[in-house]
């Protein structure tokens, strides 16, 4: 008790400072988050919590049906595509508005996507708009552009200069790509290759407009480089104009996020709350508390000590009602409706706890770079050494007794049953004896009987530098107790360093780290939303993983029409990530829990896609 009372304490001021951040009422809706967006501009998305977000504030084309599979209108009412599955016209519904009222335009969406076409604005996601016909010419005209302009004399760096190359760069993008708007609520386009998930890329919040006017306005020009920029003053509230369901009313980085219906979107009919509050807490046992004190309706991933006892917890409230429960799924009844028609649970149940299953792998990085940060030799640019790391690790042993929430082991990126028709590699298990002999092959042995790797020229193996992420218990555990497998195992130093998750992300973008954790949910069903994350210059490759061969098998797959093939290919592409090559070390396939009381609130999926959306969100009685 005497530990909890700091924290039962921190839970309530957190709660009042929310409060009194909030303008006006409390908001309908309350959920609770590890932590705060890190951006609201669309090309610019990346992690979860942004990427749900941005389903809220914006709309692509098209949607994501996650109950019924495929997708249903978005912005576009119609579309149609060719039999060659290379040309599809979009038809945008004319009652789509921005949140000032303005009309949505053809045009919107091109300048959006041309963004993530160009080098100025480094999108993780490039790759989504790399397979537009012209998209990769138009990114290879302007990063020959920006290199001429820094070969040039420093008094012709001028912001003349700069916009005539953009100007340039806007006339080449009309003339290299395969997109056309011939009126304002027409889009035409033509893929460079068939791509069987394409409605599912276009669904993605990085694909959603941008208000040109708006953007326009915060654009400018770096002089030293030449670039485009955007002050990021152009997603605050007041100034970002969006085309969701939900607007940015208010944001206080830290504390509070409000949204509220946005009044010009089109659908009329949407039965969804009016205004939701999200509060970044990242102590874990607060985020628990303020939901149980009635603070919070939605805690969206619990990352506590104790989630464990939580899910058991959950687990023994079903079984005492199994037979009703049964009954009622079998009537058609939802999980969450049948949950709600329960008694009410008793000491020791919980039934507003959720297990969920994603399409996710959890998983480490690898640093593959030659050299570390300083230059110093990186060891981990042997494949052999990340094969000996991997093989260490006793992944059955962090599933039960770490994670402790019914995750599967992954020994893949993809995980299975996951893609339709795609059956994903073995990888590789946990061998020790083979761990030493692939560590021997590398030539770091013990060559003194000091107990240390050595090379044959003396060189000690480095201190493993381990990097994980603050305020979640799952990564620190993780992360100590495969220190103690690869020291133990191994013979090698470990020491681990914790990040806030900002600071993590820009470590890993710049490739300052040795093992990193890491994750990966699935963006849309297709086993290329995992392999990408190896593709040779991807947005997203942290680990700067480069293999010739692994790029030409994707390629290859992409100009396979015949999809049994394609998947084939694809198949042979994870192999060599995970059983040769080992820039990821896959530990388990996600699962996620959640807090929200069913009898209360409707609308949060349990889709594997984790595909969340607050315009789904119902709240049925007050707290």
């Amino acid at each position: 008790m005497k530990l909890a009372l700091p924290v039962i304490l921190l839970a309530v001021i957190l709660l009042a400072i929310a409060s009194f951040d909030a303008a006006g009422p409390r908001a309908d809706f309350t959920m609770v988050q590890a932590n705060d967006a890190f951006t609201l501009d669309p090309q610019r998305m990346s992690w979860q919590q942004d990427i749900r977000l941005g389903r809220a504030i914006y709309e692509t084309l098209v949607v994501v049906d996650v109950d019924h599979g495929g997708a249903r209108p978005g912005v576009a009412e119609r579309w149609a595509m060719s039999p060659d599955g290379l040309r599809w016209t979009f038809h945008l519904r004319p009652d789509a508005r921005w949140s000032n009222g303005d009309a949505v335009q053809a045009q919107d969406f091109v300048t959006a996507w041309q963004r993530a076409m160009l080098p100025d604005f480094a999108s993780d996601y490039a790759g989504f708009v790399a397979d537009i016909a012209g998209a990769q010419a138009l990114w290879d005209f302007r990063a020959a552009q920006l290199a001429q302009y820094a070969l040039l004399p420093a008094a012709e760096h001028t912001e003349a200069r700069a916009q005539e190359l953009w100007s340039e760069t806007m006339a080449k993008a009309h003339e290299l790509v395969a997109v056309k708007t011939p009126d304002e609520h027409t889009i035409e386009l033509t893929l460079r290759r068939r791509v069987p998930y394409w409605l599912s890329v276009i669904a993605f919040p990085v694909m959603a407009p941008v208000h040109q006017a708006t953007a326009e306005r915060f654009s400018g020009f770096d002089i030293a480089s030449g670039r485009r920029t955007i002050d990021a003053r152009w997603t605050k509230p007041g100034n970002l104009v969006s085309n969701g369901p939900f607007m940015v009313d208010d944001w206080r980085y830290k504390r509070r996020m409000r949204l509220v219906r946005n009044p010009f979107y089109w659908d009329h009919s949407l039965q969804t709350v009016n205004t939701i509050d999200i509060l970044p807490i990242e102590d874990n046992n607060t985020a628990v508390l303020a939901f149980d004190a009635g603070g919070a309706d939605w805690v969206a991933d619990v990352r506590v000590g104790y989630k464990v006892e939580l899910a058991e917890q959950a687990a023994r409230y079903v079984e005492h009602h199994r037979t009703q429960f049964d009954a009622l799924r079998a009537s058609g009844a939802s999980i969450d409706e049948a949950l709600a028609a329960l008694p009410e649970p008793v000491a020791g149940e919980r039934r507003n706890v959720h297990v969920v299953q994603n399409f996710g792998t959890d998983f480490y990085s690898f640093n593959c770079r030659p050299t570390l940060a300083g230059g110093i030799l990186n060891p981990f640019a042997d494949a052999r050494v990340r094969r000996a790391f991997a093989l260490a690790v006793d992944k059955r042993a962090l599933a039960e007794r770490v994670i402790r929430v019914g995750e599967p082991v992954a020994n893949s990126l993809v995980p299975p049953n996951g893609v339709a028709g795609y059956q994903p590699p073995a990888g590789i298990g946990h061998d020790v004896v083979r761990a030493r002999k692939e560590l021997a092959d590398a030539g770091w042995s013990d060559r003194n009987g000091d107990g240390k790797l050595e090379r044959a020229d003396g060189t000690a193996f480095p201190t493993v530098d381990l990097l994980y992420s603050t305020g979640s218990p799952r990564y620190r555990d993780l992360s100590l107790a495969m220190a103690d497998m690869w020291r133990n195992e191994l013979g090698v130093q470990v020491e681990l360093t914790s990040k806030d998750s900002k600071f993590l992300k820009d470590d890993l973008r710049a490739g300052n780290f040795m093992i990193a954790r890491g994750g990966w949910y699935g963006d849309y069903p297709d086993p290329t939303t995992f392999l990408d994350l190896c593709r040779t210059g991807d947005g997203n490759n942290d680990r700067g993983y480069s293999n010739a061969a692994f790029d030409a098998l994707l390629n290859r797959a992409a100009a396979e029409a015949e999809p049994a093939k394609r998947l084939a290919i694809l198949a042979d592409a994870e192999r060599m990530v995970t059983e040769v090559d080992l820039p990821i070390l896959p530990i388990t396939h996600y699962a996620t829990v959640l807090l929200y009381d069913p009898v209360r609130v409707r609308g949060i999926t349990r889709d594997p896609s984790f595909d969340q959306r607050f315009s789904n969100i119902q709240v049925f009685a007050p707290r």
